[in-house]
């Protein structure tokens, strides 16, 4: 699991969840991580190799249902699966989404608990995904209140569920966690966040959280394991992503509205990111999408 990176999903700080319902031919899901929950619902699945934490599993039944905590590294590889149609539904949301308050209410325990127990993986019964399928089938196509409403029906289905499991195990000790806790991390991310359509020089941002160039380069790398440059790319294409998914731009339009001076330059640092090029990855998500 050495190429594991850090996802920006397409969900925004404004968005409460993001939906796919999708039916694919080509099943490959680096390995990745990200704060925002995600279930994950496959259909004509069996043969896929599942990565969660330090759980590696060859799927033996047909259909799967997942539940993925923030910041756990996960991902899906088309190993020994040969069906042409693989059909998954991803919902996202916000690991914030759910207020401490809200969620110590006696009525939320179950969804509570459950969402603890995520921080490991939790893959449902065979049973509980067939139950709970024609309402993962429809669940795209639902609006505002009425999605958010049934999303809370489904989390507390799932956590009421029989004969769940988890997957990774308790030694897991990520420095995933240590990443988000950085105070001068948080300054570069949303620094980078809000001028990444801009040239953004390394001594600008190492001024900023009182670093000198040297120490910053060093500091970037032992926390992101990347120089500046690559973290900053990592970013743009993260947003770029999003964009390729929503919005009906051309791919050089997305490629300077990211932050890259030349299409030919946004081209190779997103195909090292993602292994495919903005076009397949395009293609890749053609289905119904939703962020609400």
């Amino acid at each position: 699991m050495a190429n594991v990176h850090r996802e920006i999903t397409p969900i925004s700080s404004q968005d409460c969840f993001l939906v796919f319902d999708r039916v694919k031919e080509d099943f490959e899901f680096p390995i990745h991580f990200h704060p925002e929950y995600e279930i994950n619902f496959i259909i004509n699945c069996k043969g896929l190799k599942r990565f969660v934490g330090d759980s590696v599993e060859e799927l033996e039944e047909p259909i799967e249902l997942v539940l993925v905590g923030s910041n756990i590294i996960h991902g899906w590889k088309l190993h020994n699966c040969t069906n042409k149609d693989i059909h998954e539904v991803t919902i996202q949301f916000h690991n914030d989404l759910f207020h401490n308050t809200f969620l110590s209410r006696r009525i939320m325990k179950p969804i509570r608990d459950m969402f603890e127990r995520a921080s490991q993986g939790i893959v449902f019964s065979t049973e509980t995904a067939e139950q709970l399928k024609p309402r993962f089938l429809k669940i795209s196509r639902l609006n505002g209140i009425d999605y958010f409403i049934e999303l809370l029906s489904l989390l507390n289905d799932l956590a009421t569920s029989r004969n769940q499991r988890l997957l990774s195990s308790n030694s897991i000790n990520s420095n995933n966690d240590d990443f988000y806790n950085s105070e001068k991390i948080k300054l570069v991310y949303e620094y980078i966040r809000d001028n990444f359509e801009t040239k953004i020089k390394v001594k600008d941002v190492a001024q900023m959280v009182n670093m000198t160039e040297v120490s910053f380069s060093r500091f970037i790398k032992k926390r992101t394991g990347k120089t500046f440059v690559e973290y900053l790319n990592d970013l743009r294409i993260g947003y770029a992503s999003r964009w390729l998914i929503e919005k009906e731009l051309s791919i050089s339009e997305i490629a300077y509205k990211s932050g890259f001076n030349n299409l030919a330059n946004f081209n190779r640092n997103f195909k090292n990111s993602r292994g495919c090029t903005p076009t397949e990855y395009r293609k890749n998500f053609e289905g119904i999408k939703r962020v609400l």
